[in-house]
């Protein structure tokens, strides 16, 4: 299989570094074909700007969405937008591996998706109407790709647990693994998540490269979390909410998984 590797750690040493070598070296042992974007290594340019469209006339007013949807139409987008995705459509599954920062993705790697997510590319697939709200959450440009979360953060588990004072992970990681993974149409896997990284021995590291070992051996084994699709009957359309039958009573994010 084909895996994307899209990494965001300034420090080659650290230990989302050594993770990072693991996998690819644990991967290409198993047969897989690996490709890696080290958006730090590359210079990723973060910012999405008017300088992503090649063919734009001087002086005209800059619309994100709009220029997108025509440099992706007619190629003529920046060669590193359109490097990666060809990196994308050539992957079977995806592997975002990150420091949590600031709750989030760290800017850079924020920046590959505003700016690889081209309009027509990641969104805006698809029919648009009051019956069909575009292909996406299931469907779209991805459908059929897997994709997996690798994150590390500096707190305990606890800190993160359904009651820890920094919120339960699945929720931090909601507007990701939901918003960024499945709305183009990635299957997501659960994500596999090192905590306290300040505190890793020789013996920790080795427990957890055991532990990331086998969940990139069952890669194509894991069920995916099982998000609600759009366009299969459970939402409302075009309000896209939630039939009233579906859940009820619930809300929040959990209410969008089966």
């Amino acid at each position: 299989m084909n895996v994307l590797l899209v990494y965001a750690h300034p420090e080659p040493k650290s230990l989302n570094g050594s993770l990072k070598n693991f996998s690819v070296k644990h991967l290409e042992a198993a047969g897989h074909i690996v490709q890696v974007s080290d958006l730090y290594a590359m210079q990723w340019k973060a910012s999405l700007d008017a300088s992503d469209s090649m063919d734009r006339e001087a002086g005209a007013r800059f619309d994100p969405a709009l220029d997108s949807k025509r440099a992706f139409e007619n190629g003529r987008q920046s060669e590193d937008i359109a490097l990666e995705q060809k990196k994308l459509l050539w992957a079977d599954a995806l592997i975002l591996q990150f420091p949590l920062w600031w709750f989030s993705l760290p800017a850079i790697l924020k920046g590959w998706v505003e700016r690889v997510y081209a309009y027509g590319f990641a969104y805006g697939v698809g029919e648009h109407s009051d019956a069909h709200w575009g292909d996406r959450y299931g469907e779209g440009t991805l459908a059929g790709k897997r994709a997996m979360l690798v994150v590390t953060t500096g707190g305990w588990e606890s800190h993160y647990g359904p009651r820890g004072i920094n919120g339960p992970m699945d929720d931090i990681l909601f507007p990701i693994q939901h918003g960024i993974l499945y709305y183009p149409g990635f299957d997501v896997l659960p994500p596999f998540v090192v905590h306290r990284t300040s505190r890793i021995d020789e013996a920790r590291f080795s427990e957890i490269c055991g532990a990331l070992g086998q969940r990139l051996d069952d890669l194509w084994k894991t069920a995916p979390i099982p998000f609600r699709p759009q366009n299969a009957g459970a939402y409302d359309i075009p309000e896209l909410t939630l039939r009233a039958d579906i859940s009820p009573g619930q809300t929040g994010f959990a209410a969008h998984i089966e």
